[in-house]
């Protein structure tokens, strides 16, 4: 099925793209997921969360890895430790109040920030009521660290593709990832993408759009691009050698977020020596 093909490029010093993240480990794919670009438009046009995604999920998808990138993890300790007691802290937890009083009878002014209470976590954690007076205490005093870790790719540029048969429907999206209407990032909020977003703007299928488009420029130095890069396409179900992934959007709906089943295939692409070179603001 022929139509349009929209490339964007999704280049920034990090990005992450996760798949099964939790709290303790927040993952990323080796290249970005449908569902994260689909998002990453909806947020250009200005979608609200629970809005239908319509035409934008409907797109036949594909990514280019041009520059792959380096995984990176970044190591965290959230939590634990002692932390000045605030106002909030003594009206959530009444006992709070009471081991402070000792402390704060000869203190002159105002003391909110500059007492700390041994053995006790600074924001109350766990709000619960008590059994005989139903006042508000935190369940939990205490705080061990909570070790997490977080992964990204750095110096990546990939180059993802819409195919659509609407052509002015690519462009209303193209001009709304230079101009978004909502905060961009490539996967996560720590990464704004940098520079330009829209690319060529062609007729035809993703595999000749990516054939005929030469590799995004290099960042850094001693970067150097595989001539034929991989590219993973959509296709339909039952397509030879295509595997399935979980990351067709339904909905963004915090309260119902769905994702389900696409396939793809994965092939190399051998660049045309006459491709159209990149015009982009790195």
């Amino acid at each position: 099925m022929s139509g349009h093909v929209l490339l964007v490029r999704l280049a920034a010093p990090l990005q992450s793209w996760g798949l099964v993240s939790r709290f303790s480990r927040r993952d990323t794919h080796n290249r970005p997921t449908k569902s994260g670009v689909i998002g990453l438009c909806a947020a250009a046009l200005g979608y609200d969360r629970a809005e239908e995604l319509g035409e934008l999920a409907a797109v036949r998808f594909g990514v280019r890895a041009d520059h792959p990138g380096t995984p990176v993890r970044d190591y965290h300790v959230v939590g634990a430790g002692t932390y000045p007691v605030r106002p909030r802290d003594i009206i959530t937890d009444h006992r709070r109040a009471a081991a402070l009083s000792a402390g704060m009878a000869n203190t002159e002014g105002d003391a909110f920030g500059h007492h700390e209470l041994a053995g006790w976590y600074g924001a109350p954690k766990y709000i619960v009521s008590e059994r005989d007076s139903g006042a508000l205490v935190s369940k939990q005093l205490s705080r061990d660290a909570l070790i997490t870790e977080r992964w990204y790719l750095a110096d990546a540029a990939f180059v993802a593709a819409l195919q659509h048969p609407d052509r002015d429907f690519l462009k209303t999206v193209a001009a709304a990832l230079e101009r978004p209407k909502r905060l961009l990032w490539l996967g996560r909020k720590s990464c704004p993408p940098s520079g330009t977003l829209a690319g060529p703007l062609s007729t035809g299928t993703v595999e000749e759009a990516y054939q005929s488009t030469a590799l995004l420029p290099s960042r850094g130095v001693g970067a150097r691009p595989s001539p034929r890069p991989w590219a993973w396409i959509e296709a339909a179900p039952g397509t030879a050698a295509a595997a399935p992934v979980q990351d067709q959007p339904v909905t963004f709906d915090a309260n119902r977020r769905t994702h389900t089943t696409r396939w793809e295939t994965r092939t190399r692409v051998t660049i045309a020596e006459n491709a159209t070179e990149w015009d982009v603001i790195p």
